[in-house]
């Protein structure tokens, strides 16, 4: 599975989902100025990043026979 860019594609997403959500996170934890300019945006982010998951991992799954 390894070897299929299909699933690189997948795993990359999922990554990018979890570095921007680490993110939203942080700068909500930092508070004051900082989470009022970032964290929605980040959180938005995060919301189409996830969609795009998604909709890889369930092509992923359709493309394979989903077995």
């Amino acid at each position: 599975m390894a070897d299929d860019p299909l699933f690189i594609l997948v795993v990359i997403s999922c990554a990018a989902v979890l570095i921007i959500l680490m993110l939203g996170i942080g700068s909500f934890g930092i508070g004051g100025k900082v989470a009022h300019k970032h964290s929605n945006r980040l959180m938005r982010w995060r919301i189409g990043a996830q969609a795009v998951a998604i909709a890889l991992i369930l092509l992923f799954v359709w493309l394979r026979g989903g077995n």
